[in-house]
C-alpha cells in the first residue's frame, strides 16, 4: 500500500475520532454545537496527508489550526488528538531537536489557559511519550537500515576476497608453472647442447644425453599437466596448505584401522626408486579409500591384505578382504575418486568382487 494511501487513512481516522468524541458519547463535556465545530473537526486532519515528506510544516500547519481553534471557541475536545499525530510523524522522520521545540509548542500555549494543573501535566506527560515513541521508532529505523548496509557491505567484501584469492591463486600457479617449466627447459636446452657438442666425437654417450633430454621433457610435461588441471578445475576455495601423506605414512594409516576394529595385512614388496610427492599421495589415498569400503561394507571378523609392490617404474596396490558383508557394489564415488588420483600417473583402477567371498581394489601408477 502506498504511503500516501495511508497517511490519508490515518488523516480519516482522526477527524472519525475526533467527530465520535464532538458529539459527546464518549462522555466529553460538549456544549451545543455549530457547523463551524464540525468544519473545524473534517478540515484539521487534511495537513496529516503529506506528514511524512513534510513533517515539520505539517506539524506546524496542524498546531497553529489547534491552537487557532481553541481561541476562538470551537467546540472540539478531541482535537489534541490530530498535533499528536503530527508530533509522532515530526519525532519519527527528524532529528530531536526538532522534537523537543515543537513538543515545546504543543503545551506552553495551554498553560495560561487552563487552570487545572494536573490535567496540563498529564497532557504534557502525554506529548512527551508520544515524542519518545516516534524518536525510538527512527532510532531503530536508522539501525535496521545501518545493518542492511552492513550485510551489503560484508557480502562484497566476502565477493572481493573470493576474487583476491582466485586471483591470488592463480598467479601462485603461474608462478609454479614458470619455474617448473622454465627449470627443465634450461636443464633440456644445455643437455641438448651437449649432445650436439659431443655427437661428432662419441655418438653412443651424445645418445645416452639425448635420453636424459627426454625424461627431463616428460617431467615437465606431466608437471605441467597437473597445474593446467588446477587452473582448469579451480574453485576460487582457499585451501590450507599442510604436509601431504605418503608411502611412509601407510603404517600409521593402518594403525588407525585396526584401532577402528578391521584385521589388516601390510605387505612391501621392491623398493620404490624415488618417486614424486603426488605419486606417493595417489597411493596413500587409493589405500585409505580402499580400506574405508572395506570399513563400511566388508562385515564383521573380516581381514584385509593391503599389498603394495614396487616393479619400477610401475607401483602396484592391491587391497583384498574377504568380507561377507556386501550385497551390492559401491556407489562409484570413491572408485571415481581413485582413478582420478592415479590418472596423472599412467595409472587405472579395478574393483570388484572376489570368486567367493569379499571384495578387491587393484591399482597400478607410475611413481616416477
Amino acid at each position: 500500500m502506498r504511503p500516501r494511501a495511508v497517511a490519508a487513512g490515518i488523516a480519516a481516522l482522526a477527524a472519525l475520532a475526533c467527530g465520535i468524541i464532538l458529539t459527546g458519547r464518549t462522555g466529553a463535556t460538549v456544549t451545543a454545537t455549530g457547523p463551524a465545530d464540525w468544519v473545524a473537526v473534517v478540515l484539521l486532519p487534511v495537513p496529516l496527508i503529506w506528514r511524512r515528506p513534510a513533517p515539520v510544516l505539517v506539524f506546524a500547519l496542524v498546531t497553529g489550526a489547534y491552537w487557532a481553534t481553541q481561541a476562538a471557541g470551537l467546540q472540539n475536545p478531541g482535537a489534541l488528538l490530530v498535533p499528536l499525530l503530527a508530533l509522532h510523524s515530526l519525532a519519527r522522520h527528524r532529528p530531536a531537536r526538532y522534537v523537543w521545540v515543537a513538543a515545546a509548542l504543543t503545551v506552553l500555549p495551554g498553560l495560561g489557559a487552563r487552570e487545572d494543573w494536573v490535567a496540563v501535566a498529564a497532557v504534557a506527560a502525554l506529548i512527551v511519550a508520544v515524542a519518545l515513541v516516534g524518536i525510538s521508532q527512527r532510532t531503530r529505523a536508522a539501525y535496521l537500515v545501518e545493518l542492511e548496509d552492513r550485510a551489503r557491505r560484508l557480502e562484497i567484501e566476502r565477493d572481493q576476497r573470493a576474487r583476491l584469492a582466485v586471483a591470488e591463486e592463480r598467479a601462485r600457479i603461474a608462478r609454479e608453472m614458470h619455474d617448473v617449466v622454465a627449470h627443465h627447459i634450461a636443464v633440456m636446452i644445455a643437455l641438448s647442447d651437449g649432445a650436439a657438442a659431443t655427437a661428432p666425437g662419441d655418438p653412443a654417450r651424445a645418445a645416452g644425453v639425448m635420453g636424459q633430454a627426454s625424461a627431463v621433457g616428460r617431467e615437465a610435461m606431466g608437471e605441467m599437466r597437473k597445474l593446467v588441471g588446477l587452473l582448469n578445475d579451480f574453485s576460487g576455495t582457499p585451501v590450507a596448505h599442510a604436509p601431504q601423506p605418503g608411502l611412509d605414512d601407510l603404517d600409521a594409516l593402518i594403525d588407525r584401522v585396526r584401532a577402528a576394529g578391521l584385521e589388516v595385512t601390510l605387505i612391501r614388496e621392491g623398493t620404490p626408486s624415488g618417486g614424486s610427492p603426488g605419486a606417493a599421495l595417489a597411493v596413500y589415498r587409493v589405500v585409505q579409500e580402499a580400506l574405508t569400503n572395506a570399513l563400511k561394507h566388508a562385515g564383521p571378523n573380516a581381514t584385509v591384505e593391503v599389498t603394495v609392490r614396487h616393479q619400477p617404474p610401475y607401483t602396484e596396490i592391491s587391497v583384498t578382504d574377504n568380507g561377507t558383508g556386501r550385497d551390492a557394489a559401491p556407489d562409484g564415488h570413491g572408485l571415481a575418486g581413485m582413478r582420478e588420483r592415479v590418472a596423472p600417473y599412467d595409472g587405472h583402477v579395478e574393483a570388484g568382487p572376489r570368486s567367493g567371498n569379499g571384495w578387491r581394489v587393484h591399482a597400478t601408477l607410475r611413481l616416477r
